[in-house]
Order: structure tokens, then sequence, then C-alpha cells
């Protein structure tokens, strides 16, 4: 199936190469769900996760020519999104994020417990160092395997399966609040 779809984006490269730009509207259909989602993940914040994942497609598009068909599209733009990440990291001030409106008829003590859970986790993975954060962002939020995890982060197979399992070590220490 990942062979098929490398297939694709190659295809999908050069025909943008050979001036049908109208190819990366498939390009952005097809990444543009988990690069935000590991954007948001990465950076905490939707309106910033939007705007890396945004200026990830620009800069993509914009250096297509120095893609190398030889490696796997995703792994590509996925270090141009982390890229644009650690960018918005390091511009960004820090915000306390505005919490979400309550829905209509749910209970309110229910909506903040889920709220509460969700910031802790978030809080839990910001404090991760980022070789685990994106780890754990790529297999439990964009759904990626090991190989395309270790593909797309530049390290073996086996780097991944231990630094995933140190980070879930670490959230579980942190969430349980057992640090030591």
């Amino acid at each position: 199936m990942y062979v098929h779809k490398d297939a694709d984006d190659g295809a999908l490269v050069r025909r943008c190469l050979d001036g049908d730009t109208s190819a990366f509207n498939a390009i952005v259909e097809r990444y543009q769900r988990v690069l935000f989602t590991v954007a948001l993940r990465f950076l905490g914040d939707r309106d910033a996760a939007a705007d890396a994942a945004q200026n990830a497609f620009v800069h993509a598009f914009e250096k297509l020519d120095t893609f190398d068909p030889a490696r796997r599209f995703f792994s590509w733009i996925y270090r141009i999104a982390i890229n644009e990440c650690l960018n918005a990291k390091r511009a960004a001030r820090p915000t306390e994020p505005i919490p979400e409106t309550l829905a209509a008829g749910a209970d309110p003590f229910e909506l903040f417990e889920e709220a509460e859970r969700r910031r802790r986790v978030q809080a839990a993975i910001m404090t991760l160092p980022p070789e685990y954060r994106a780890v754990i962002v790529l297999r439990h939020f964009a759904g990626l395997s090991y190989d395309e995890i270790a593909d797309a982060v530049g390290v073996a197979s086996s780097v991944v399966k231990s630094r995933l399992y140190t980070a879930r070590q670490r959230l579980s220490q942190m969430l349980l609040g057992l640090n030591t």
C-alpha cells in the first residue's frame, strides 16, 4: 500500500516539476491532516499548528526540485514540517491557550474533567525531549507504523521502539504523579 502511495507521490512531484502545479493539491490533500496533527501535538496550539503545516507546504512547494525521488516523500515533507514547528517554538512567546467553549447541553463537570485530562496529557507530551515527542506523536496521533516512523525521523526501527518505550514510561510517570 505504501509503495503505491510513494509511487503516486513521485508522479505528483514530477507533474508539479513539469509545470502542472495543480498536482500539488493532491499532495496537500493527502498529507494535510497528518502534518497538522503532528504540528498540533508538537506545538500544542491549533493556530500555530495550522500555520506550521501551511508553511511546510509552502516551503515544500518552493523547494520541490530538491526532493530526492529515491526517498519517501512523506519523510521529506515531515522533516520540513518539524523544522517549521521548531521555528515556531523559537519565535513564540509563552501564552495560555483559550479554553474551548462549553458544548450546549453537556455536563459541565464532565467537560471540565475531559478538558483537564487532555491538558495534562498535552502538557506531559510537551515536556518530553523532541526525539521522544516525535515518536509518540507519529505513532499515537498520526497512526504511523514503526517502519514509517523510522523512515520519517531517520533512525532504525529498533531505535523507534526503544524511544517509544522510554517516552511511554516517562508519560506514565508524569501522568500518575510518580516523577522521580
